[in-house]
């Protein structure tokens, strides 16, 4: 232990301190991951609220990839149209437009009615229901156009843009969080060895090693320290992040009832299509339109939501006659002592005739039921002018 002089022992301790890569690192960062899986090494533990933050970011993400894949198949239920239009979004380039199956079924039917004769009943029919069925299929297209903008896009743009930058930081926490515990492993056992050489005797062959051991611990010291503070910066990075998705949440609430509102719009649009169609069809002879059953329960037992969201079949020829009698004049017909009710337009409407009566949207009227009469229709009451009314285009009002 002669050759041990006193320039090399502050080479060695400079060497240490200075010039990291010099020195020989007891621990890394992925054999402390490996030791932390087998209970063989310490961990940082992050706090509660920051692994509340953890979770639900994770809750966040996964369930918003389930409701955008499962909207997808809902705006376009065949597989090979979806891949054909992931493989375009991806390329930046224009979806190709595509026949809707309503659009398609339309031409169908015109092209039978073309060739088994316009002029017959049923080549009418044809035309007429391929006229709704182009309807229903222009409102499809505008439906999944407004709901790819207003929800799908936010949905991806989350998951493709800021997702991926909280996964990036919080890898990157994970490896100082990697760092800081070698770190305090490293000085942990240069510790336990400073300790252990102080037990020995001080002969001279000791104090070089002793000081290596102490300059050692010194810069395990230093080391942590430095680990320490680039940990503590960047989880406040990430939690700044995780605590982002508050916002997400709000920004996915609004897309939430743009879609809401883009499939009402919708369902309105194909309800009143065919309520036109089925008026349309009940004026052409030899065709058979209504239904022989009371399509939704009789005023008196029904709520005023249940009443307006109700949509059944109208019947295209609604007697207010009891069983026997001709027609009933409307002149005739006075408010029941049961009392009358409020209700607010909905949607336009048109009357087939004299016995129905004109309706304009969000205008309120006066209506009441009679006894026998159709629990799809009641008698509406606006100034001196009277007439049958469709339950489902009105909204009932307490």
């Amino acid at each position: 232990m002669g050759g041990w002089c006193h320039e090399s022992l502050m080479a060695i301790s400079h060497a240490w301190i200075v010039r990291p890569e010099a020195r020989s690192c007891f621990f890394s960062a992925p054999q402390e991951f490996t030791e932390e899986k087998f209970g063989q090494a310490e961990k940082t533990e992050l706090d509660a609220h920051f692994e509340n933050l953890l979770a639900r970011a994770d809750s966040t993400k996964n369930w918003t990839e389930k409701i955008l894949r499962q909207t997808e198949v809902l705006l376009q239920p065949n597989p090979s149209a979806r891949v054909e239009e992931f493989l375009y979004e991806k390329l930046d380039r224009k979806v190709p437009s595509r026949v809707t199956n309503g659009e398609l079924l339309a031409q169908y039917m015109a092209d039978a009615a073309s060739e088994l004769g316009p002029t017959t009943p049923y080549g009418k029919t044809l035309i007429k229901v391929a006229e709704a069925e182009k309807q229903l299929g222009a409102a499809e297209r505008d439906f999944i156009h407004t709901a790819s903008i207003s929800f799908l896009t936010p949905l991806r743009n989350f998951l493709e843009g800021d997702w991926k930058t909280i996964s990036k930081e919080r890898r990157l926490l994970q490896n100082r969080r990697l760092d800081l515990d070698a770190c305090k492993a490293r000085l942990k056992k240069a510790k336990a060895a400073e300790a252990k050489a102080t037990t020995v005797p001080d002969f001279q062959e000791t104090r070089p090693r002793n000081y290596i051991l102490s300059a050692s611990a010194s810069a395990a010291e230093q080391e942590l320290r430095v680990a320490q503070t680039e940990f503590d910066r960047q989880a406040e990075v990430t939690r700044l992040l995780l605590e982002g998705i508050s916002s997400t949440h709000v920004n996915h609430l609004r897309c939430l009832h743009e879609f809401v509102k883009s499939q009402t719009t919708y369902y309105a649009q194909c309800y009143r299509h065919m309520l036109d169609l089925q008026k349309q069809l009940g004026r052409f002879p030899g065709t058979f339109v209504g239904t022989t059953e009371p399509a939704s329960p009789p005023l008196s037992s029904t709520s005023p939501t249940t009443a307006a969201a109700t949509m059944p079949v109208v019947p295209s020829v609604a007697s207010l006659a009891p069983p026997g009698e001709a027609s009933l004049c409307l002149e005739e017909v006075a408010p029941p002592a049961s009392g009358t009710r409020k209700a607010r337009v909905l949607y336009d409407y048109e009357a087939a005739d004299s016995s129905e009566l004109a309706l304009l949207a969000d205008e309120l009227i006066t209506v009441y039921s009679l006894p026998g009469m159709d629990p799809d229709w009641l008698i509406g009451e606006r100034g001196n002018k009277k007439g049958k009314v469709p339950v489902t285009y009105l909204e009932l009002l307490s």
